[in-house]
C-alpha cells in the first residue's frame, strides 16, 4: 500500500500547473509521479473544452479523469469516454445575442464537442485562440451547431464585468458566469462548476472529502477550493482567491504542484 491511497490532488492548470513559460516543469513531473506512485490520484481541472486541452495530455502524468470547460466535462482520456455532460441550456443563444447586442465589442467563442465558433473576433479572440492552438469559424450565435459545453466572453476587464452583471442580473439561474483571467469570462451551464465536478469525481473514485485537495488561481477555481480539505493556491493568484484566504504555496513558475507534495508528505 502506499501513503497516499485513496487521495486525489485537483489542479488548476493554466498558471497553476502550467506556468508562465508556456510548460510544466520537470519538477512538478516528478513530484506527481511520486504522488501516484505511492497510491495517489492526480488529475487537471480547466477551464479548456476538451479540443484546446488534449495536446496537453502527455505534459504531465494524470491517471485519473479530467474536469473539462470549468465543470462542463468530466473525460476519461485513458478510456477516450465522455463520462458526465452538463451543456448549456437552449436558451443561451437569445440569451448572449441580448448580452452581444447590449455590448457589441465583446468577442464570444463556443465550444461545439471538439468545433470552436466565435462571434464578432477581436484582439482577445485571436490572442485567446493563438494560446490554445484551436483551429475556429466564425459565425453568429444563431447558426452555431449545439449542444454547447461553455461560452467565453472576451473584452477588456470592465466591459466584461458589466456583461457578467447583464447575464447574472437576468438569468443567474441559468448560468455560471466566472472570470478565468482578466480578459475571458466563462459561461457554463449552472450547477458546472469545477467544485461541483471534483465532488463527483471524488465520489466515483471512492475519495473521502477529507481526502480531496485543489489546487487554483482564478475565480473559477474558488467553487473547488471551498470543497478542499485544504484550500490551495500558487502565489500568483487573483485577489479573489486571496481574500477566500487559501494555503498560498509557490507561484506557478517555482513548482506549485511540487510544494502541495511536500505538504501532503508531512500530512500523510
Amino acid at each position: 500500500m502506499g501513503k497516499f491511497d485513496g487521495v486525489l490532488l485537483v489542479s488548476d492548470f493554466d498558471d497553476t500547473l502550467f506556468n508562465t513559460r508556456r510548460e510544466v516543469s520537470r519538477e512538478n513531473v516528478a513530484s506527481i509521479e511520486y504522488f501516484i506512485r505511492e497510491g495517489g490520484r492526480f488529475t487537471v481541472a480547466t477551464g479548456r473544452a476538451k479540443r484546446t486541452f488534449t495536446p496537453c495530455v502527455g505534459l504531465a502524468p494524470i491517471n485519473a479523469p479530467v474536469i473539462l470547460a470549468n465543470g462542463a466535462m468530466l473525460y476519461d482520456y485513458a478510456a477516450e469516454w465522455v463520462l458526465v455532460f452538463v451543456p448549456l441550456p437552449p436558451e443561451t443563444a437569445h440569451d448572449l445575442g441580448e448580452m452581444s447586442r447590449a455590448f457589441p465589442e465583446v468577442g464570444i467563442e463556443v465550444y461545439h464537442g471538439d468545433k470552436v465558433y466565435i462571434q464578432n473576433p477581436n484582439e482577445y479572440t485571436a490572442r485567446h485562440v493563438a494560446k490554445v492552438k484551436a483551429d475556429w469559424a466564425r459565425r453568429p450565435l444563431a447558426a452555431m451547431p449545439r449542444p454547447w459545453s461553455k461560452a467565453v466572453l472576451q473584452a477588456d476587464r470592465a466591459v466584461l464585468e458589466r456583461a457578467q452583471k447583464f447575464l447574472t442580473d437576468r438569468w443567474s439561474y441559468r448560468y455560471e458566469v466566472i472570470f478565468s483571467n482578466d480578459v475571458l469570462l466563462e459561461c457554463t451551464a449552472k450547477s458546472a462548476t469545477k467544485g461541483g465536478m471534483a465532488l463527483r469525481l471524488a465520489e466515483r473514485l471512492g475519495v473521502a472529502r477529507k481526502d480531496l485537495y485543489c489546487v487554483g488561481d482564478n475565480q473559477n477555481d474558488i467553487s473547488m477550493l471551498e470543497v478542499s480539505a485544504i484550500p490551495f493556491a500558487p502565489e500568483n493568484c487573483a485577489d479573489a482567491v486571496r481574500r477566500t484566504r487559501p494555503r498560498i504555496v509557490r507561484h506557478c513558475d517555482e513548482h506549485t504542484i511540487a510544494h502541495i507534495v511536500e505538504i501532503l508528505d508531512e500530512i500523510y
